[in-house]
């Protein structure tokens, strides 16, 4: 290559490895600055040095290892070579590797060192729980090893084992190199083709390779308790096994050791050539594939399989002890519950779990919190809403709750530039919350919270005042929170953010400026440089918004900020907001994993946590294989300044044990040192929650042989209103006391069915006492009639009278939409009884809100006593009076009721009734035309004529004292509304 060339190399490689360095530099720089922030540097540097030194030192031995042997070979080449065609080919090379032998060697073994190093370095979390791993206090059921060694030492030796065959595999192949070109291995010539130098130096490495495998024999004896043998698709060892294999590796191990022996003396103390070491290795392959292969694949073939159940029984029973065990199922309260009573009983209305059914669904009201509490275009909740619980004038109940947030998506092509991104529209404001079972104005829930002003306080469907106070509401983490936000003035009089609009004037905005902590600050020309790199922005220089005050809010978003500041950490896919202590936090939670439980289970994360919701307002979870969970984290964010902290919560973790001490023993908070107002909003998680109910259906079964027959498996079912999908019912959350508890709790649910059938097989419940995490199975009769969640959608809105009074509400507006909630099963009464809200979605836009218009409701079987009510009191209500009726012999039929319980509806009204039931109609027409047109105080004067209307139409009906079945019905709540949230009627067809 020409001077010119090597220079123009030269420069190139220069200028690749600057802006690399430079881009590494720039992001090590503005993490640390974010660490900082957060005040986590512990975390950032205690994960940098670990990554750095793994980095080095494998690296280093790597390139050691094989540089050495390298050397070693060229020294030990033959002075004189014969003469051959093929040696003075090689002489070429010669001339141009031997004068720079050293520099050649040393760029070979960087760059094998380089990538080593990088594969060391992502071991980072290996070698922390290996320096830092305790006992679990249970042993493997095999070897009588603590479990300890299996999740914090075994994955490391392994990997170290795999680093040593690939640097002596390395060393063989380059050292074989190195002496052909040298002439100490020859192919041609006369005389021996290898000489004795290069043969004992060859020899030597390939007698390390094979005490190497000896090694791994030893670590395969451990790993088979950690694979897939046990049948029926179990973990562990099975039969063959302990009884075959494990003799076997044991054997192969010795015999390793023997061939390392042999190669060696044959090769050089004895006969000195390579036909008796080529044997041992030849018979070292024999015997693992006899040995290893053959006798296990008889013994499984002629000893085990004519009699699997038996011979596998104890294995299985390993596998189902270790699983309970390691997914925390060990502690479930399996309850057998009859379900004997299929006629509805006049208990039902006074039960107290019965009447805390939750109707608002908070997956389809996003919409209407997001259309009901904005007065801007660019706010909104999300595609799912969460649910928590709250005290309210002395009572306990579970609410719909969402933060209202900036949607950068819905800003305008004008409010789009950067200035307005970055420094105007920074954060959004407002914990708004709606009791879970109660809707008024048409269908819409009943505010409490979270208002932007006394003009957001819509006359009837919201409360007077704010019922959960929060003293600051803005919200400058959450996850819409996407884009960085940069906030602070030198001048304090300066206003610039986008705080709310003004109470007196819906078309002004109030501003603000930032006064927290969070953020980092960005004053200084160097940080503005820094940042302006980075985030490829020059703004950072040019722009006046950007002062010497000014700070820097990045990485946004809850679940980020978590998972960033304990990496360790798998983190829950659905965060959700509460009013703590006057603010607003996010709480999060995080799961300690392993895939190094022996005899576990092992399942995918994303594969088990995966239903109807995922990616419809919740987080998939990674796609990683694990053994072993448990719920050790609870996490919160603050909405206003970002601060993150980490409250243990199991307090007998051995892996959070572990991490703790790996970062210093005070990352995370002690669980006593809990607040009892954050702990009040703590909640089972959802996806530890669906990989325990995935595997209570199989692991349920805890008798060997039972589990073996799988006859009394169960599954978790789909979605009920669109069973062809493929996706698992999600849980959901009730406030609510079920048989054999002592009081309400607020519990994750979900129902499971008997494998490959429809109908109920139990009913499994998550919940929390003394914060301490209790799993609840109540067992149905294995030939129960109680229908399962597919089965008792099918009968409900196949049910004659149901479906004619669905069809009427869509059929109202040719654009209506049908849509279902959550269904409940709810175990009272001695029977099932199961809640089921209908929404109704008009107009064709994409964002309207659907509106809460009925409760379908069943009892018992599903089918036999079905009411679609205004509410939850009236059907329940309908439901006894449903039951008293099924048994009298006045030839009265039992669906003429009177609250929508699917009787026959009149063919004719009263004039003035009828009169009444247009007005009706056309208020609602109104209401639903302002509702569309986005126009807020249009909307207010059309709910007040929908109530006079509504008033009237209620006054002559008592008057003529009717009750037909299709007039102008109620919107759902848990009881009659109060006069200050009156009900919403749907169209009268008839009047």
């Amino acid at each position: 290559m020409s001077r010119r060339g090597r220079v123009t190399v030269g420069v190139l490689v220069g200028v690749f490895l600057l802006f690399t360095l430079l881009g590494w530099g720039i992001d090590a720089y503005t993490d640390y600055l974010w660490f900082n922030e957060v005040d986590f540097v512990n975390v950032f540097s205690g994960v940098l040095i670990t990554r750095v030194l793994l980095f080095l030192a494998v690296g280093l031995a790597v390139a050691l290892v094989i540089g050495a042997n390298l050397y070693l070979a060229y020294r030990l080449r033959p002075l004189l070579r014969p003469h051959s065609a093929e040696q003075a080919t090689l002489e070429r090379y010669r001339m141009v590797i031997g004068p720079r032998l050293g520099t050649w060697i040393t760029v070979l073994c960087l760059i094998i060192g380089f990538f080593a190093g990088l594969s060391a370095q992502g071991r980072w979390k290996d070698w922390m729980l290996f320096q830092n791993g305790g006992n679990f206090g249970v042993t493997d059921p095999q070897f009588k090893v603590d479990i300890g060694f299996y999740v914090f030492e075994y994955p490391l030796w392994r990997y170290i084992l795999g680093v040593a065959f690939t640097a002596v595999v390395l060393s063989v192949l380059g050292a074989l190199a190195v002496h052909y070109i040298f002439g100490g291995v020859r192919l041609q010539g006369v005389g021996d083709r290898m000489t004795t130098a290069a043969r004992a130096h060859l020899t030597t490495l390939v007698a390390v390779f094979v005490l190497l495998k000896a090694v791994a024999y030893i670590l395969d004896r451990r790993a088979l308790l950690l694979e897939q043998h046990v049948s029926p698709g179990l973990y562990g060892a099975g039969y063959t096994d302990v009884n075959a294999l494990l003799p076997a590796k044991e054997i192969l191990a010795y015999i390793s050791v023997v061939v390392a022996i042999a190669i060696i003396v044959f090769s050089n103390a004895g006969m000195r050539n390579l036909v008796w070491p080529g044997v041992s290795l030849g018979l070292l392959a024999i015997s693992a594939v006899a040995i290893g292969g053959i006798y296990p694949l008889a013994v499984q073939n002629f000893s085990v399989k004519p009699s699997l159940a038996d011979k596998e029984a104890p294995y299985i029973q390993r596998s189902i002890t270790a699983t309970r065990t390691a997914f925390g199922l060990d502690t479930t309260k399996i309850t057998q519950y009859q379900a004997n009573n299929v006629t509805p009983q006049s208990g039902l209305t006074a039960d107290t779990s019965a009447q805390n059914a939750r109707l608002v669904d908070p997956q389809l009201v996003s919409q209407a919190f997001t259309q009901s509490q904005q007065s801007r275009g660019f706010y909104d909740f999300g595609k799912k809403l969460d649910v928590d619980r709250y005290t309210v004038a002395g009572k306990t109940s579970d609410y719909v709750v969402g933060a209202r947030e900036i949607n950068d998506d819905k800003l305008t092509t004008q409010q789009r530039n950067w200035l307005n991104r970055h420094t105007v529209y920074t954060h959004g404001y407002g914990l708004v919350a709606a009791p879970a079972n109660q809707v008024v104005c048409g269908g819409l829930p009943y505010f409490v919270s979270g208002f932007l002003g006394d003009e957001d306080r819509q006359a009837n469907c919201s409360s007077a005042s704010d019922q959960i106070p929060v003293e600051q509401p803005r919200i400058y983490y959450g996850e819409q929170s996407t884009e960085y936000a940069i906030v602070g003035q030198s001048d304090k009089n300066k206003k610039v953010e986008f705080d709310r609009p003004q109470q007196s004037n819906t078309n002004a905005e109030e501003l603000y400026t930032y006064d927290g902590t969070g953020g980092v600050a960005v004053g200084s020309f160097f940080r503005r440089l820094v940042f302006s790199i980075k985030l490829t922005e020059s703004n950072f220089l040019l722009s006046d918004a950007v002062n010497k005050d000014s700070k820097l809010m990045y990485i946004r978003d809850p679940r980020s900020r978590v998972e960033k500041v304990a990496p360790f950490l798998t983190i829950d896919g659905d965060p959700y907001p509460a009013a703590v202590d006057g603010r607003i936090v996010w709480i999060l939670d995080g799961y300690t994993t392993s895939a190094s439980y022996p005899y576990s289970q092992k399942i995918n994360l994303a594969n088990e946590t995966k239903d109807e919701l995922t990616g419809q307002g919740t987080f998939a979870l990674a796609r990683d294989d694990v053994n072993y969970m448990r719920n050790s984290v609870k996490a919160t964010v603050d909405a206003y300044d970002g601060t993150v902290k980490l409250y243990e919560f199991d307090d007998q973790d051995p892996i959070l044990k572990a991490w703790n001490k790996a970062f210093g023993g005070d990352l995370i908070i002690p669980k006593a040192d809990t607040p009892a107002d954050l702990a009040q909003h703590f909640r089972y998680p959802q996806d530890l929650f669906k990989v325990q109910r995935n595997l209570l259906t199989k692991f349920h079964v805890t008798e060997p042989r039972a589990y073996f027959s799988g006859q009394d498996f169960w599954q978790v079912p789909n979605a009920p209103d669109s069973p062809s999908s493929n996706v698992k019912q999600p849980p959901y959350y009730l406030n609510i006391q079920l048989p054999e508890q002592t009081d309400t709790r607020f519990q994750l649910t979900a129902s499971v069915t008997p494998a490959n059938r429809e109908n109920m097989a139990a009913l499994i419940s998550g919940s929390y006492i003394n914060n301490q995490p209790t799993l609840q199975v109540l067992e149905l009769p294995d030939q129960t009639v109680i229908p399962g969640p597919v089965q008792v959608h099918q009968k409900m809105t196949n049910n004659a009278a149901v479906r004619q009074q669905l069809s009427l509400l869509s059929t109202n507006n040719s654009q209506a939409q049908v849509l279902y909630g959550n269904l409940i099963s709810l175990p009272v009464e001695s029977g099932i009884l199961y809640v089921e809200p209908v929404y109704v979605k008009t107009g064709n836009q994409e964002n309207a809100a659907p509106l809460l218009q009925k409760v379908l409701m069943s009892y018992g079987d599903g089918g036999t006593y079905v009411v679609l009510a205004d509410n939850l009191k009236a059907g329940l209500q309908a439901l006894v009076n449903q039951g008293k009726q099924a048994g009298n012999t006045t030839g009265e039929d039992p669906g003429q009721t009177d609250n929508n319980t699917g009787g026959t509806p009149p063919t004719t009204l009263p004039t003035e009734l009828g009169q009444a039931a247009t007005e009706l109609d056309t208020a609602i027409a109104n209401v639903k035309a302002a509702q569309q047109s986005g126009d807020f105080a249009k909307y207010g004067e059309a709910l007040q004529a929908l109530d006079a209307a509504m008033t009237k139409f209620q006054n002559i009906q008592k008057a003529a004292n009717a009750t037909p079945t299709t007039s102008p019905s109620g919107s759902p709540s848990a009881s009659a509304p109060a006069a200050s949230t009156p009900a919403t009627p749907t169209p009268s067809t008839t009047g």
